[in-house]
């Protein structure tokens, strides 16, 4: 993808501003796992998804994990350029969920941008209000909802995700993404599987029953 795609307000920017985002934009690949902003100790920068999948997510007092959306190819993650877009750091880190390839946008570069221009202002506005929400709807999940609700709805989502009923991943991402310990996501699936909505194998979980996972679902599902 070319940094021109991430931004829908490209047409709307000036020839000299077009040409200082794309010299300022640097590629980098990630190995799955590596820590691509590290909460509030930098400030990397506006990150691009070009390919794979990033986890955002902070860390509880206790210790525990605790993820915050996950980006798939075609989103931007503003929160890594707090700097540029807000003067509130965020205590979020942006890891490679796997192998991943970013551009980075540095934040002074774009605040040089955001500064003037009402569009990017307000481009930037709704995706930091997109995000917020999902976040705070996270929390009302976590909250409100039962983990045998919010784990039929991941397997559901990971399916979407994958395009295959066959999901490639293990107990422990799993619980990882739900912020829960392996040993209840672990349990859980010896119950769906129990019940035939899953069959279990080292590394892979396979869908067999998708309605009643639907069903047990409800409520847990992101709308849209």
């Amino acid at each position: 993808m070319k940094v021109s795609e991430f931004f829908p307000f490209w047409a709307q920017l000036s020839p000299q501003e077009q040409q200082l985002l794309e010299n300022a934009a640097v590629t980098r690949r990630c190995e799955k796992g590596e820590i691509i902003h590290d909460g509030t100790r930098d400030c990397t920068g506006l990150l691009l998804l070009e390919k794979g999948q990033m986890r955002a997510f902070t860390v509880t007092e206790e210790g525990r994990e605790l993820t915050l959306f996950r980006m798939l190819p075609g989103e931007i993650c503003m929160f890594s350029g707090y700097c540029a877009v807000s003067s509130i750091p965020f205590p979020i880190t942006v890891e490679a969920w796997e192998p991943c390839q970013v551009w980075v946008i540095p934040a002074a570069v774009y605040r040089q941008l955001m500064d003037p221009s009402l569009p990017v202002s307000r481009f930037t506005g709704e995706m930091m209000a997109a995000r917020l929400s999902e976040m705070l709807w996270l929390m009302d999940q976590i909250l409100s909802k039962g983990m045998d609700s919010r784990l039929a709805a991941l397997l559901l989502e990971e399916r979407e995700i994958s395009g295959s009923p066959v999901l490639h991943t293990t107990h422990d991402q799993l619980a990882r993404q739900l912020s829960s310990a392996r040993e209840v996501v672990t349990r859980l699936l010896k119950y769906f599987q129990e019940e035939k909505l899953v069959a279990l194998s080292r590394g892979k979980v396979t869908l067999l029953d998708e309605t009643a996972l639907k069903a047990l679902a409800q409520g847990s599902l992101r709308a849209g």
